[in-house]
């Protein structure tokens, strides 16, 4: 007969998310680990290439261009058509592209213009990546499971794009120049096949077929009808703006203000990645524990806290704990976030409401990194983070209120299911 104790364990036990969740987990592993060997290549290749600060900066920029551009269009084509579909056709393409900047740096027919057009392609094709895979999950895992499974992901994404990844791919680089590039065109490949094989998945609601302006305003008109969604949007493009203008210029605060030798700088920006990875292990509990609500309103003083930290940090040990704290907070965020879009949205408004998330947070980071070079140069090192006090506390004032209801859509939606 089992013991008591073992029969709690049981019972406590998160039921699994199914194999058609797994395949999905897999297929973003793989990829990501496949991004982030080319993140950390893409700029050696670059260096190679140019030793023009601006033109190696252009290069994030070339690929969130299509964010800006594409974003709401993407969500209309997601919504139109199979999104299962979408994205093993998005990841084949993405393959195919990386694999002919693989075979240009292999021949020696490389350059910044080559480097640039790969780089714009890939974002478009990340516009309807991204997208589908996030509309896609709602009918893979159910919404009471949604908080475990978007934290899984996301764990993944730190994991192998940001952590481990990077370091094989900066030193493949060394080896073999496309080499990494050519890894990730084949993480591409596998990532598409994975999808290709979800077995599970309902009959999506496909949206009826208007103008596109039409289209798209449904999307807006609905995620601007929704007083917690709607909240959740604006908080991240100001809070984009505010962080990613901070984070520009780290490496220049990181040197002239905490004394860091730069070659120690990719460890400081570890420290968020391990704070993560922290979240992810973390997140599913406290929502389950503390509710919606309470982690929003705390993510928002941990958000203002952390530009206040940075700007009087004394040294590089403050600093670390700090966008430690910081990444454990940005995960939690993020699976709150996730998971009530997901729950809250219609099947077929999911693809237009989710690119309008993705336009507003991309937005918010591309015009924070043009603005937090700005003020630095204008007042001072510690400039932008100061803005972010400013701008994260007047969010915080806004959004009260309005994330009071986060909890009580999180418990219907568990109580639905």
């Amino acid at each position: 007969m089992p013991h008591a104790g073992t029969i709690t364990n049981v019972r406590r036990m998160a039921p699994p998310l199914g194999p058609d969740f797994t395949k999905l987990w897999l297929a973003s592993a793989v990829s990501n680990v496949g991004d982030g060997m080319a993140m950390a290549a893409g700029p050696l290749l670059l260096a190679s290439l140019t030793d023009d600060p601006a033109l190696v900066a252009g290069a994030v920029f070339a690929q969130q261009l299509p964010w800006l551009l594409f974003s709401l269009l993407s969500g209309v084509i997601v919504d139109r058509f199979d999104r299962r579909k979408l994205a093993v056709a998005a990841n084949l393409g993405r393959g195919a592209i990386v694999a002919a900047l693989a075979v240009a740096v292999w021949t020696g027919h490389a350059s910044v213009p080559v480097v640039y057009a790969c780089l714009f392609l890939l974002g478009v094709g990340e516009t309807v990546a991204d997208n589908a895979a996030s509309a896609l999950l709602p009918a893979v895992v159910s919404k009471e499971h949604l908080p475990r499974a978007n934290s899984r992901l996301m764990g993944t994404h730190i994991l192998g794009g940001s952590l481990a990844a990077p370091p094989i791919g900066a030193a493949l680089f060394v080896v073999a120049a496309a080499l990494p590039f050519g890894l990730d065109a084949a993480s591409f490949v596998v990532a598409a096949l994975l999808i290709a094989t979800l077995r599970g998945v309902p009959k999506q609601a496909l949206a009826e077929k208007r103008t596109l302006r039409a289209d798209i305003g449904a999307g807006l008109t609905w995620l601007w009808r929704h007083e917690v969604l709607r909240t959740l949007a604006l908080c991240l493009c100001l809070m984009n703006i505010t962080f990613t203008g901070a984070m520009s210029i780290l490496v220049l605060y990181s040197t002239e203000r905490l004394g860091l030798d730069p070659k120690w700088f990719g460890l400081l920006l570890s420290t968020m990645a391990v704070g993560g990875v922290l979240g992810t292990l973390v997140s599913t509990r406290l929502i389950e524990r503390f509710g919606p609500t309470a982690l929003l309103r705390i993510g928002l003083v941990i958000e203002a806290g952390t530009h206040v930290a940075l700007a009087l940090a004394p040294n590089v040990w403050v600093a670390g704990v700090t966008l430690a704290v910081f990444g454990v907070h940005a995960v939690v965020w993020n699976v709150i976030t996730h998971s009530v879009r997901q729950r809250e949205v219609p099947d077929e408004l999911r693809g237009r409401v989710g690119s309008a998330f993705f336009l507003l947070s991309t937005g918010g980071s591309a015009l924070g990194a043009l603005v937090g070079g700005v003020l630095a140069r204008q007042f001072g090192i510690t400039a932008p983070f100061w803005l972010g006090v400013v701008v994260v506390a007047g969010v915080t004032v806004v959004a009260w209120r309005p994330f009071a209801a986060a909890t009580r859509l999180h418990r219907q939606a568990a109580a639905a299911t």
